[in-house]
């Protein structure tokens, strides 16, 4: 027969496992989250194939700016949907690494992938790769992709956007691979490259952004805003895009001043 200190030793480390149990499974989502859903292999197979709006048809201008926004704004936020799922995984893998927890094989596939999707110069170390795709695989605000594609492809009327999607003056170098520039010179090789669909023009555009050298300065302040609680906001990360045109300042004043102008407009 058990003593009445024994009974009570018993059930001390009773309810002290019961306890334990109790504040590890509060605790343990929050040191450990469980990986983001793998939602977006489906989601990177979806076309957006919706017919172009005349947008030249218009002759309210108000009228115009909003069929100009509904139309480019539901590819805009699945793209950035896309992008926001990936930097979950990212930080999901950076989490477990840092636990000292072992990666998989399909989650070092996948970060690899990523990693080759965004010019990471990385090849070996895995958290030199998360450090560099954690400042990469982020969203552009909606505001500043509406307003770079209004302003380079003329409200969606020039031949580059009708004829090739191309809203945002983006370029390629192999003969063929676009629209031969009326103005090139004649020493330049560069088209302005034609698309199949809205889904790849602005695939392609943010995935520039996001991982071209020449927007690194758009990604450090990104950076800086995400490290500091701040607000990642298009008036903010549009002085990261001096290099996007030759204009330099000049372009991303007239840009601030769009962004101000027509915020009234979008349903975002």
């Amino acid at each position: 027969m058990l003593d009445n200190k024994s009974v009570n030793l018993k059930r001390t480390v009773f309810y002290f496992v019961v306890v334990s149990i109790a504040i590890v499974s509060v605790v343990y989502p929050f040191l450990y989250p469980p990986p983001p859903s793998d939602k977006n292999e489906a989601a990177r197979l979806i076309i957006d194939d919706r017919p172009m709006p005349e947008f030249s048809s218009y002759e309210d201008v108000v009228e115009k700016k909003k069929a100009f926004f509904n139309y480019l704004l539901p590819e805009i936020n699945r793209q950035n949907d896309i992008i926001r799922n990936d930097r979950k995984f990212v930080l999901y893998i950076e989490n477990k690494v840092n636990l000292g927890s072992k990666i998989t094989p399909e989650e070092l596939k996948k970060i690899r992938w990523l990693a080759k999707q965004y010019r990471v110069t990385a090849k070996s170390d895995t958290k030199k790769i998360l450090a560099q795709l954690i400042r990469k695989v982020d969203v552009i605000p909606v505001e500043l992709v509406l307003m770079q594609a209004a302003n380079e492809s003329a409200w969606g009327t020039s031949r580059f956007a009708r004829r090739g999607y191309n809203f945002f003056g983006l370029w390629c170098f192999s003969e063929g691979c676009g629209f031969v520039p009326k103005r090139r010179n004649d020493e330049a090789v560069h088209e302005v490259k034609k698309f199949e669909n809205l889904t790849s023009a602005i695939r392609t555009y943010l995935r520039n952004l996001n991982a071209h050298p020449a927007y690194k300065d758009l990604r450090d302040i990104r950076f800086k805003l995400r490290k500091n609680d701040g607000e990642v906001s298009a008036e903010k990360l549009v002085h990261g895009l001096e290099k996007y045109s030759e204009r330099g300042q000049d372009y991303i004043d007239e840009l601030l001043e769009m962004i101000r102008f027509n915020r009234k407009y979008m349903a975002v």
